[in-house]
């Protein structure tokens, strides 16, 4: 083997050893860059999709109710028992929503926005980025079992992109956990009445 040879052995080595090494030393940075943009991603949907409008509960400010971010995305506060919902009278009002607007009852019964936090006990924080994506898809809850109800958007969520629902599932893990349970949804009042029967 000639000195130029192995020169050229030498040089090529040292070569492929560097740009591996910077390769290597790349990648790390390149996945937080595609982490941070996924969720950031996911933060401006979570906002312009509206979800702070049911799941942070509303409170009284100077200027009327406001959304209390010290509790945002916890859902319905799990210290406020809500009475029997009003009846309404047969006509163009549906249904009626709870001053923290995170209850609302109509023909569906009573539904409580769900704490979005990743606390692992009252949250999402068990919940897998496949049960998620799953629920908003099916509109059925962890993707399988009872129906999300109003006015959860299924109709919207189900048509969005996985990439963006995934985006959200991102972000949402992000959040400051809040452990607040919220009560399961109640059935309406006739199928109540009928399954005491």
């Amino acid at each position: 083997m000639t000195y130029l040879n192995r020169r050229w052995i030498a040089l090529s080595s040292a070569a492929a050893a560097t740009g591996l090494t910077f390769l290597f030393a790349t990648l790390p940075a390149h996945a937080e860059t595609v982490a941070n943009a996924t969720v950031a991603r996911g933060a401006y949907l979570v906002k312009a999709g509206g979800c702070n409008d049911c799941h942070t509960p509303l409170k009284m400010g100077p200027q009327g109710p406001q959304p209390d971010f010290a509790r945002a995305l916890s859902g319905h506060p799990e210290n406020l028992k809500m009475p029997p919902a009003p009846r309404l009278a047969a006509g163009p009002w549906l249904w009626v929503g709870a001053a923290t607007n995170t209850a609302f009852a109509g023909p569906w019964g009573v539904s409580y926005a769900m704490n979005l936090t990743p606390d692992a006990e009252t949250g999402l924080g068990k919940w897998t980025e496949q049960q998620f994506v799953a629920t908003l898809r099916t509109g059925r809850h962890l993707g399988v079992s009872r129906p999300v109800l109003p006015p959860m958007p299924i109709g919207a969520t189900s048509q969005m992109t996985e990439q963006d629902l995934k985006a959200i599932y991102a972000y949402l893990r992000t959040v400051p956990a809040i452990r607040n349970r919220v009560p399961d949804p109640t059935p309406p009042a006739a199928q109540v009445a009928q399954a005491s029967k």
